[in-house]
Order: C-alpha cells, then structure tokens, then sequence
C-alpha cells in the first residue's frame, strides 16, 4: 500500500509486513526477496504451516471459550500504523477490555540451547513488532505466547523495553536494505537447505561462481534432482476441464470423469486443440500461480496464461537495463549458441552410425567462430552454417521411411512436409512453452530476448534459453520414438496444411516427453544431477542473477 503522497516509494509511505521484516534477522536477502521483489515459493514446509494455520487463522469474534469469561478472542486480527509504516496479521489476540495479549502459532520447534528452551530470533522480531502496533492502537501489553506445533509447547515471552528497542532496529535496518544493491547469498548456511526460496536464490552456485570455481568449494545438492508436481496435458477433442473440492476434474465427450488430480499437485497445464477449460477452473489455477499453456493441435503455441505472482518489477527493470547494453546481448548470444552447437556436435558422433570425416570438426570450428564473434548477426551466421550441417545429416540418425523422408526436405516447418518435421516442430512448441515457465519463475520477461530479435507474440528469451536444449530433449526424443518404433507412419496424418501427429501419435508424444523431461542429467559446472526440467529451471535462474548482477558469467549445459 502507498501513500500518494510519498517522494520515495521504496521506505516512505510503505507498509512494511511484520512477518516480512522479521526475516530480516534470520537473512537479509529472503527480507529483499519478500518484501521488495514479491516473490514466495512454496515448500513441504510451507505447507504444512498453512494446514497448522488453517483453524487459528479462520476469522471469528467473541470466541471465549478457550480463554474464558470477559475475554474476546479475535483470530487474523489486521493492525497497521502509518507513522512506523508496518502492517501484521496477528494470529490470535486475547483481548481483555485495554490489554491485550498476542498469541503466534509455528509449525515447528523452538529453539534448544541445553537446558534453555526459547523462540527463534525471527519469532521475538516478529512478536516485538506486532507490540508496537498494539501499543499505537491504544492497548496495553505486557506478554505474550508463541505456540510450536512440533513439540505442542506454548513459550511465553515477557514484553520489556529490550525486546521493543530489537524490533526498532531491526525495522530501520530492513527500511535501509531495501535501497539496494541486494543482499550477498549466505555462504554455505544451514539455513538455506529448507529455506523455500533456496531454488530462485542459489546461494551455493552464486557463491561457486563469485569465488572462481574451486573444486574444494562446489555447490551442496540441496536442490531436489526432480520435479514431483504433475504437468497435465490434455488433446482429446471435446475434453472439459474443471474444479471440485479442490482437485482438477477431467471430464470425456460423455461427461464422466476420466481423472482426478489435486491442485496442490499440478505444475502446469497445458491444453491443445479444442479442450474446454472452465473459467473456475483458470481461477483456480492463477490463485496457485500454475501457468496456462494454450496450443493448436499442430503445437503453435496461442497464449500464455501468467499468473501475476511472476512479476518482479526490479529484475525486469535490471533485465530491460542489461539487454540495452550490446556488449551484455552478445555475452548472452555467444553462450547460447556455443552450446547448442556443441550439444549438436555431440548428438551426432554419438547417434550416427556414418557420420562422414570432417564433420565434427567443420562443426568445431562454427563453434569457436560463434565464441570469437562480437555482433549478433555474425553470431548468428556461425548458428545458421551450424544448422545447415546438423540438419543435413540428421536424417543419417533415423530410421526408414522416415530418414528418407526427411533427407528429401530437409528441417522445414511451415507447413511441416513429413513426420519428423512435424514431430520436431511440436516438439520445439513444447520445449518454448517449457522455457516461458522457467522463465516465469525466475521473474524474468519472456519476450526480451538477446540472440532472436523481440517482436510482438514472440518469446524471444525463451527461444534463446532452449537452443541449447534443442538436441538434448526434442532431438534426441524424436529419433528415440521413431528408432524403437513407438511412433508409426500411421501415428501421422497429411492434410493440406501440412503434416501432423493424429491423437494417438500425440498420447506417445507426449508419453515420451514426460519422460524425457524427467530423466537426470549432471550439470557440467556444480557437478550434481538433475532432471532436464530441473536444468532448464536452473538455467533461467542462472540468467535472472547474471541480469541483475549476482553472478558475472553464464555456464550452459554441454555434454560429452
């Protein structure tokens, strides 16, 4: 909330959230990310707070049964004061005529140090500021009780004027964080491996970075390897999609229900062709923050459905800054393109059972040219020969029909001319919509691109995030199906717009494509294993902190 009135928006005229600040005393730069960037991810923990919270948070007026007679309960009980610009949500607040006593509830343990049981510091910054805004709202108070769901233990806390000059300070200390620059990753804390925000800060490889790469200093795998949410794809003709009791219903042509799947599970929904999405069901879906994929059955993408909780205007802004800068959009290109062409290099010794001599070096060599270029159109030269070459041989990796079918066009996509183009095509719509997500997440704009020119309707970021994962997954995915004769001649269909995989085909499309994204890979660098998913996420939170200068160099992933 802000006062019009206000000459700086980032301290005066703000209300800062109590909950907010006091993480400041457990690390300043989850305080930045919160309260300045907006940005929150949920964790096991995180949910299993908010199931403790669901009872004590319900609002409700004159319960006295808990506490007894002359006492009025008030639970989520919202106070602000605009002279110290803080807001908190009390938990619970018993209430007896001018004095008032705060009653904070927490998932987990209190403190131990020996004998001494004690809230965290975070708990009495928190408890100390909610003080202060009861003081000003003409309270009285002189305690009170913060209760740890894991041991079942109410802990009181004594209100003395030390506690209040702690809350003081630690208020003006996040008041002055907050005119930058953002603060340093901790290094190697224990509290960074069940801090929900870990994944977007990446304290460990920040680090890693800044330090020069030490082998005696590589980043913990405290990240998981794999992405457990599903990611629902649904391109049967006449399919309804809605919300009930909190799952996601998935209903036939007929009406019955084909699936159940619980929103907390979902990552992504992604809908093709004629599916109908309910209007609850896309409210639903934006209240988690799921984003929406919208496809033609030949896999165009037609919309993103973004919810607002991906927006971070700082990191935006420092992206619009970096990319106006030539230097910093050639230092990007250059990446991106070495590695996709080494990772197409790779792709071909290993799968072509002729490849001719010569090749791998002719490619080698498009590489060190694209490293050495300073523009972006000669970056973008060494790509294209690149392609020429990879493409001209990839159909030496399939087999018949289908290599002879696609030697005789060569890549081509619109209109797709035989089924390995239109399997590719629908397989790099996906890999976009897979990059506009990882995107999403690392709150950067998917439409400022560096290696492809930005143009309306096109997510020029995402297309030069996925280029080193072209042949890794879509690629490589294709000629697995084909090869192992999963995808069949009669799994494609030819129309006069083109070629396309009918609804059969697309079902052992996207069969393979979830297992495709779900297969682990070492990441050169930091040296642990993750699922491709996972790298590509990772990859577009290497891009967030390159942008806004956590990190000065970008490493993609290659293989051997």
């Amino acid at each position: 909330m802000i006062n019009d009135e206000s000459q700086d928006g980032l301290t005066e005229g703000v209300y800062w959230s109590a909950r907010n600040v006091a993480e400041y005393a457990y690390c300043p730069r989850l305080f930045y990310y919160l309260q300045v960037e907006g940005l929150f991810c949920h964790n096991s923990d995180t949910e299993t707070g908010k199931s403790i919270h669901q009872r004590v948070d319900h609002p409700t007026l004159g319960d006295q049964s808990e506490w007894g007679d002359g006492h009025q309960v008030v639970r989520s009980l919202v106070l602000s004061s605009a002279r110290l610009g803080l807001t908190a949500t009390l938990d619970l607040a018993d209430i007896q005529g001018h004095r008032a006593i705060p009653i904070e509830y927490r998932k987990g343990h209190p403190h131990h140090d020996g004998d001494i049981i004690a809230p965290w510091p975070t708990d009495r910054v928190q408890v100390g500021l909610q003080r202060l805004l009861l003081e000003e709202a003409g309270y009285e108070v002189s305690e009170a009780f913060i209760y740890y769901a894991a041991e079942k233990r109410r802990i009181r806390l004594p209100y003395d004027e030390r506690l209040k000059q702690e809350a003081m300070a630690i208020l003006e200390q996040a008041k002055q964080c907050v005119r930058g620059p953002r603060p340093a990753p901790l290094i190697k804390d224990e509290k960074c491996k069940r801090c929900s925000l870990q994944p977007i800060c990446l304290p460990d490889e920040i680090h890693y970075i800044q330090a020069g790469k030490s082998k005696n200093d590589l980043p913990r795998s405290i990240w998981p390897m794999r992405d457990d949410g599903l990611h629902v794809v649904s391109q049967t003709e006449g399919t309804k999609m809605g919300v009930s009791g909190g799952a996601l219903h998935i209903k036939g042509r007929d009406g019955s229900i084909i699936k159940k799947i619980p929103l907390a599970d979902v990552e992504s929904v992604t809908v093709l062709g004629d599916v109908q999405l309910s209007t609850q069901a896309m409210h639903a879906l934006a209240e988690r923050g799921i984003p929406i994929g919208l496809f033609s059955l030949g896999g165009r993408c037609l919309a993103m459905i973004d919810p607002l909780d991906s927006v971070s205007a700082m990191v935006r802004r420092e992206q619009v800054r970096c990319f106006d800068q030539p230097d910093r959009l050639v230092a990007l290109a250059q990446d991106v393109t070495v590695a996709k062409i080494k990772n197409q290099r790779t792709f071909l010794m290993r799968n072509h059972p002729d490849l001719p001599l010569g090749v791998a070096d002719e490619m080698n060599r498009m590489a060190d040219g694209a490293k050495r270029a300073t523009t972006l159109d000669a970056i973008r030269g060494h790509e294209g020969q690149a392609a020429a070459v990879y493409f001209k041989h990839f159909s030496g990796l399939l087999h018949r029909p289908f290599n002879e079918q696609f030697a005789a066009h060569g890549r081509k996509r619109r209109p797709c001319p035989d089924p390995v183009n239109a399997g590719l095509s629908l397989g790099y719509a996906m890999l976009s919509n897979e990059c506009v997500g990882a995107l999403r997440m690392a709150r950067l704009e998917p439409s400022i691109g560096a290696f492809h020119t930005s143009r309306p309707g096109r997510p020029a970021l995402a297309l030069d995030l996925m280029e080193p994962f072209r042949p890794l997954i879509v690629d490589s995915l294709m000629v697995t199906l084909i090869n192992r004769g999963e995808l069949k001649a009669s799994h494609f269909q030819s129309t006069a717009s083109g070629v396309y995989l009918t609804e059969s085909g697309r079902k052992v499309f996207f069969q393979g494509w979830g297992h495709r994204l779900s297969t682990e890979i070492t990441h050169p660098v930091f040296g642990y294993r993750l699922s491709y998913r996972r790298m590509i996420q990772l990859h577009a939170k290497m891009v967030a902190a390159w942008v806004t200068g956590d990190i000065d160099q970008l490493s993609f992933l290659t293989t051997r």
